[in-house]
C-alpha cells in the first residue's frame, strides 16, 4: 500500500503551484485531498497530502544566462581587432609579421609580462590560414599538404636583378632565382619541416652573441617547442640508417631533433597538436596575457621622431592608411620585407638588404631495400650534422602519413638532402626598385645574389658527401640535383646584427642602430647562414630580444 505523505503548504501556496513545485500532477493532488475543492485555493497552513514516491525536493533550473550569452563573440578561431580601432590606442609594443620570430616575441611579452597591463599591437599582411600546423590536420595529408602550400595566393615572388647564377655551371642550372615570400598569418612557421638542430659552435663563434648565452636561449625555445630526437625511435628505417653511418664513417650521425610533441594525453591534458606551429606561440600568449590583432594589414613603413621609433604606418586591402602609435616597434616581417620597410622609412644603414645569404641544397633520393629491414618500417628521421671540417649537413627523411594507404614495395625511397653553408657576402643583397611601384605605391623588391666560387665548390663537396652517406647506409642512389637558391626557404642576413653599423644593421639584440625603439626579430638578423635550419636559431635570439626589449621598460 501506497502511504500518503503530508506536506504544510506555505503562504500563498496552491495546490496548482505545488504541483509544479514538486513535480506532481494537479489531478493527482486533487485526489489525494477530496476536501480542497479547487486547484487554485489558497491553502496556507493546511496539510496536503500526496504519495510518497511524489514528495521529491525540487531541481533548480539552471541558468541559462552565460550559455546563451557568454559575452563578445568570436567571428574567428583566434580574436581580431579592427585596425580603424587599434589607431585610436597608444601600445607599449607593436610587433609586425607573425611568423616564427613575431609569435615567440609575442609569446614571450605575454609570459612575462601578464597582467602588468602593458599594451601589444600585431598587424599581420597575410589573412587567416590554418589554425595549427598543416601537418596536425588529417585532410592535409602528404600530397595533399603540398598541394594547399604551394597555392600562389599566399605566395609574393621577389624579382631578382641576376637571372643566372655566376660561375662554374657544371652542375648549377641556368634557370632564374626563385625567392619568394609566404604571406599568411603565422608565415611558413604554419607549415614548415619542423627540424630544429643547434647552429654549431664554430659558426657562433664569429656572431656577437656568446656560445654560453645562445645555449640558454636555445634551451628556452626547445622547451617551448617540445623538441625531441624520439620521432622516429624504434622505427627500423630510422634505427638501421642511423646504425648503418655511425658504423660506416659518420659516427656524428643522430636522430634528427624535430619540434614535435611527443607525449601521449594523461591527466585530461590534450598533447594532440603534434607539430609545433608559429600557433602554438599565439596560444600560450592568448593564455597568459592580451594583446590586438589586426590581418590584412600591410606595414608600409615605420614611423620615427629624432631618431626614435612612434609607430608604423600600416595599409588595408581596401588602400586605406593608419598610424599605430607605439613605444617601440618590433618587425619580425622577413628576409626581404624587414629590410624593405627600413629601406622605405629612410632609416639610415649602409648594411640595411645587404649580405643576403640561405643555404645552397642537394637534392638526392635513395632506394633501400625493406626486405633489409625488420617491420614496423616507421620513419626516417636522421641528421649528419655539421662539424668544424664539414660545412654543410644533411638530413635523410622518410614518412607515411595516418590517413594514406601504405602500398606494399620491395624497396623505398628515402630523402637525403644536403645544406650547406653560403658566403656572406656584400654583394648579396635586396634593394627598392623605384621604377617598379606595387598596388599600396610601394616600391618592389629586385634580388642581386649568386653563388660565389667557394660557394660552389662546397656545392661538389656536398655532392660527393650524399653520396658517401647513402652509400654507408647501404641506399642507391636514383636521383641528384641541386635546388635553386630561394626553394629552400632559408634565407637570412639583411639586417645581420652586429657591433659595427658598417657591417651590421641591428646591435647583439637586435636594436636597430641609431634608432632607439626598434627591434628587428626574424631570421633576417642571422649574421652567417651556417648548416643548420635556421628555425629554432631565429625563434632563440627572438626570445633574447624580447628579454632585453623588456628590461627598456624598467
Amino acid at each position: 500500500m501506497n502511504r500518503m505523505r503530508i506536506y504544510i503548504a506555505h503562504n500563498e501556496d496552491t495546490l496548482r503551484t505545488i504541483a509544479q513545485k514538486f513535480t506532481i500532477s494537479v489531478d493527482d493532488l486533487l485526489a489525494c485531498n477530496p476536501t480542497i475543492e479547487h486547484p487554485d485555493l489558497n491553502v496556507a497552513g493546511r496539510q496536503v497530502r500526496f504519495p510518497s514516491s511524489s514528495l521529491q525536493q525540487a531541481i533548480p533550473s539552471c541558468d541559462v544566462t552565460d550559455i546563451l550569452n557568454p559575452g563578445e563573440y568570436l567571428d574567428h578561431w583566434i580574436p581580431l581587432t579592427p585596425i580603424e580601432e587599434m589607431a585610436q590606442k597608444d601600445y607599449d609594443v607593436i610587433i609586425v609579421g607573425t611568423g616564427a620570430g613575431g609569435s615567440a616575441v609575442l609569446w614571450r611579452l605575454c609570459e612575462q609580462w601578464q597582467k602588468s597591463g602593458k599594451r601589444i599591437a600585431v598587424v599581420e599582411a597575410g589573412d587567416l590560414f590554418l589554425p595549427t600546423h598543416a601537418q596536425n590536420i588529417p585532410t592535409l595529408n602528404g600530397n595533399r599538404r603540398d598541394r594547399f602550400f604551394r597555392n600562389r595566393k599566399f605566395w609574393k615572388p621577389v624579382p631578382t636583378a641576376n637571372a643566372n647564377i655566376m660561375g662554374d655551371l657544371s652542375l648549377l642550372p641556368s634557370a632564374p632565382h626563385y625567392f619568394e615570400e609566404f604571406i599568411a598569418l603565422g608565415g611558413r612557421g604554419m607549415i614548415w619541416g619542423n627540424a630544429v638542430p643547434e647552429m654549431h659552435p664554430v659558426d657562433i663563434a664569429k656572431w656577437p652573441v656568446s656560445l654560453k648565452e645562445m645555449t640558454r636561449y636555445y634551451t628556452i625555445a626547445k622547451q617551448v617547442m617540445n623538441v625531441s630526437s624520439d620521432y622516429g625511435k624504434d622505427s627500423s628505417l630510422t634505427e638501421v640508417i642511423l646504425n648503418r653511418l655511425v658504423n660506416n664513417g659518420f659516427p656524428e650521425a643522430v636522430p634528427l631533433p624535430l619540434a614535435v610533441d611527443l607525449q601521449p594525453t594523461k591527466y585530461g591534458y590534450i598533447h594532440s597538436n603534434v607539430f609545433f606551429s608559429s600557433m602554438d606561440f599565439f596560444a600560450w600568449a592568448l593564455s597568459f596575457g592580451s594583446f590586438d590583432l589586426a590581418v590584412k594589414a600591410r606595414a608600409i613603413k615605420v614611423r620615427t621622431e629624432k631618431n626614435k621609433a612612434v609607430g608604423v604606418e600600416v595599409m588595408t586591402r581596401d588602400k586605406k592608411t593608419y598610424h599605430l602609435r607605439g613605444k617601440t616597434v618590433v618587425l619580425s616581417t622577413s628576409t626581404f620585407e624587414t629590410p624593405r620597410i627600413l629601406l622605405s622609412s629612410g632609416i639610415p644603414g649602409k648594411a640595411i638588404g645587404h649580405y643576403l645569404t640561405t643555404h645552397s641544397r642537394i637534392d638526392s633520393q635513395a632506394a633501400f631495400e625493406t626486405t633489409d629491414f625488420p617491420e614496423i618500417l616507421g620513419t626516417a628521421d636522421v641528421l649528419v650534422p655539421r662539424t668544424a671540417e664539414r660545412d654543410y649537413q644533411i638530413q635523410i627523411g622518410y614518412s607515411h602519413y595516418l590517413y594514406e594507404l601504405k602500398p606494399i614495395r620491395n624497396n623505398v625511397l628515402v630523402w637525403f638532402g644536403a645544406s650547406g653553408l653560403v658566403e656572406s657576402r656584400y654583394e648579396n643583397y635586396v634593394a627598392l626598385n623605384r621604377e617598379n611601384i606595387d598596388e599600396y605605391g610601394v616600391p618592389r623588391l629586385e634580388v642581386h645574389f649568386s653563388y660565389s666560387v667557394k660557394d660552389e665548390k662546397l656545392l661538389h663537396k656536398m655532392t660527393e658527401g650524399v653520396k658517401q652517406a647513402a652509400g654507408a647506409a647501404q641506399g642507391v642512389i636514383t636521383s641528384l640535383c641541386s635546388l635553386p637558391p630561394g626553394l629552400v626557404y632559408h634565407e637570412m642576413g639583411t639586417c645581420r646584427m652586429g657591433t659595427d653599423p658598417e657591417t651590421s644593421v641591428t646591435n647583439p639584440y637586435g636594436r636597430v642602430h641609431g634608432v632607439q625603439g626598434l627591434y628587428i626579430a626574424d631570421n633576417s638578423v642571422i649574421p652567417t647562414s651556417g648548416a643548420a635550419n635556421p628555425t629554432l636559431t631565429t625563434i632563440a635570439l627572438a626570445i633574447r630580444t624580447a628579454d632585453y626589449l623588456m628590461k627598456q621598460f624598467q
